[in-house]
């Protein structure tokens, strides 16, 4: 919580909102200085005489955020093959403590799987994460698409497309996304890859993602890839980043969309086609600019929304709060 707006406010002590000792997590009757560089960043003086307690009014060791954390997408199978499944997708708010590191990790898109690969499925993308203080997230990575004649799709954020042959989809992760759909030998088609917000319909679409406006505009992000099929339209990643399903003789699967955790499409043909490889992953946090340090790694882009800093790590890197 914040120290009090007015009245007494005391170095130590143990009464909250006017302990600045208990506000940093210090002990109500350990050593504490005014020169302490704890001290200094929570009055917001970096060097200089602290007015006290005006400079401690309404202070607080911690602020909110808002985060989206994507996984990478997977790959689609080959041969008759499922849809990559879309990374796992996770947005809520977190609390950070000031001076403390947080931790981005951001997941690469899995291959895609040449249809001359015997059974298996396309690679599962890899887990995205945010943590630190206070703060542990981890979305996990989609799962493959299945090979035609013989595997299921796998499990991940959201599963992937089951092989043309009437194999099943595999499960997606309660809270970041769906199942993807069974491959259909009758009409052969293979299934499609699950999405964030649905798992989408075998032979139309990958599942389709879900949209954030945390950047300031709304973007869909962690489609599902699309099934593969021998002839006919190819059948469509699910919007926010899934790529198509392949088609006949080559018919190579799309790939996923890069940083948006969008699954690899499907390839058809048993010689010649591969799946389509998951796009990479994300992490965006939204950050008050009141309370924003600049002090980063890995060279995220910055923007600004309103009255927060928009940080998206398209790479890994770190945020010191």
């Amino acid at each position: 919580m914040a120290l009090n707006g007015s009245g007494a406010i005391s170095l130590a002590g143990s009464t909250s909102g006017q302990s600045i000792a208990l506000e940093l997590g210090q002990s109500a009757t350990g050593q504490i200085s005014l020169n302490d560089s704890a001290v200094r960043t929570l009055a917001g003086v970096s060097s200089g005489a602290i007015i006290m307690p005006t400079n401690f009014y309404g202070k607080a060791n911690s602020y909110t955020i808002t985060y989206l954390v994507i996984a990478g997408g997977a790959g689609g199978a080959g041969n008759g093959g499922g849809g990559g499944g879309a990374g796992g997708y996770l947005t809520s708010t977190a609390t950070f403590s000031k001076s403390s590191v947080y931790t981005v990790t951001v997941g690469g898109g899995g291959g895609g799987q040449a249809s001359t690969q015997s059974g298996g499925t396309g690679n599962a993308g890899s887990n995205s994460s945010l943590s630190g203080t206070g703060v542990s997230v981890t979305s996990t990575g989609g799962g493959g698409g299945g090979n035609g004649d013989a595997t299921s799709g796998g499990n991940g954020g959201s599963g992937g497309g089951g092989g043309y042959n009437n194999k099943s989809g595999g499960t997606g992760t309660s809270g970041q996304g769906f199942n993807g759909t069974s491959g259909n030998s009758g009409s052969n088609l293979g299934g499609s890859g699950g999405g964030a917000s649905e798992s989408g319909v075998t032979g139309t679409r990958g599942g389709n993602g879900s949209s954030s406006s945390i950047t300031g505009s709304s973007v869909t992000r962690a489609g599902g890839g699309g099934g593969s099929r021998s002839s006919g339209t190819a059948t469509a990643g699910g919007s926010g980043g899934g790529g198509s399903g392949g088609v006949g003789n080559p018919g190579h699967g799309s790939s996923g969309s890069a940083n948006t955790g969008g699954g690899g499409g499907g390839g058809w043909n048993y010689s010649t086609a591969t799946g389509g490889n998951g796009g990479s992953g994300v992490v965006i946090l939204s950050i008050p600019t009141a309370n924003y340090s600049g002090t980063t790694t890995g060279s995220p882009t910055v923007t600004t929304s309103g009255s927060n800093t928009i940080l998206q790590f398209n790479g890994s890197g770190s945020y010191t709060a």
